[in-house]
């Protein structure tokens, strides 16, 4: 296979531990209404929060709004139809770039005018041109294309987009005049400003200072959807994890702080900064791929711009 994908340390390590896990585009799940508003947003004020894993007090001087949930398969095939009908995209081969790789895909592709380059060992050039958005011909897609338009699968229209580059969720975003979030202003959003007395350290998870299998979507968390898919999983709907019960599975409601759902777990989400002397963009939250461990607020993984995935989506701020 020609295209060479910059491949997660974590999901490596994930699959191989797995053994022979059903592929997540072999079986469909039902549909599931948690009841959560994927267009909903959230204000977080400005302030001062603890950042990173050593709560180091960081000021945030605007407020700022963050979507409640990350976006969905239904949310992202509505941009494509829109940006598609106003000439803002195209849908065909394109050629992605890595450092000296060079390989075609079809898929949604739109302009993007580059990264400033520092020309840093190691550092690859992100030039100007068409770049891939959203790959239509890829396993795992849960967004179709029959030649003039998009469509959300039906069972995963309210569950998180996946298989979208950096390149394809910064374009959404700005589409509707909005952005990616920061990294700063992601982990603000997932952990709130609360100090924990007895530890003096701020909040290891949106939701408090501990974990169960019932409060997110990760490796071996024991959901619904590991009974159709083993111990690997399967994304669930936006805002799954809020307290309801399905089927006779009892969640905890697991909102952060400010009331933003699936801030750990579910899908990795791509976050807006360009760090200086370096290519790759940094994603937050983790996924149904990842252990307990790698859902803490603090914890980030890594890739291309042109990178795309069964477990990274995104959400915006505004």
């Amino acid at each position: 296979m020609k295209r060479t994908l910059f491949i997660l340390t974590m999901l490596a390590l994930t699959l191989a531990s797995c053994g022979n896990a059903p592929s997540i585009g072999s079986i469909t799940p039902p549909f599931i209404d948690p009841g959560i508003d994927p267009e909903s947003w959230a204000l977080i004020p400005a302030g001062a929060f603890p950042y990173g894993q050593h709560d180091h007090i960081t000021e945030v001087d605007h407020d700022y709004e963050m979507m409640v949930t990350p976006v969905t398969n239904e949310q992202y095939a509505r941009f494509l139809n829109e940006a598609l009908a106003a000439s803002v995209i195209s849908v065909g081969e394109v050629e992605v770039e890595a450092g000296e790789q060079v390989w075609v895909e079809v898929g949604a592709h739109g302009f993007y005018p580059g990264d400033p380059y520092d020309g840093y060992k190691h550092e690859e050039e992100i030039k100007l041109g068409d770049k891939l958005y959203f790959p239509t011909e890829a396993d795992g897609a849960r967004v179709t294309f029959d030649g003039q338009t998009f469509r959300a699968i039906h069972e995963y229209s309210n569950h998180p987009v996946t298989m979208v580059t950096w390149f394809g969720a910064n374009a959404y975003c700005e589409y509707f005049g909005w952005r990616l979030p920061s990294e700063i202003e992601w982990e603000k959003a997932a952990r709130g400003t609360e100090l924990v007395a007895e530890r003096g350290h701020g909040l290891p998870f949106p939701w408090g200072t501990h974990i169960e299998g019932n409060n997110a979507n990760y490796y071996s968390s024991f959901d619904l959807f590991e009974k159709m898919f083993g111990k690997l999983g399967n994304t669930t709907p936006v805002g799954f994890f809020n307290g309801n019960v399905y089927d006779g599975y009892e969640t905890l409601d697991s909102a952060s702080p400010y009331g933003l759902y699936d801030m750990a777990g579910n899908v990795w989400q791509w976050t807006g900064d360009d760090y200086p002397k370096q290519h790759y963009r940094h994603m937050r939250g983790g996924s149904f791929y990842s252990y307990e461990v790698d859902l803490r607020v603090w914890k980030f993984n890594s890739a291309g711009p042109q990178h795309y995935s069964p477990q990274v989506g995104f959400r915006c701020a505004r």
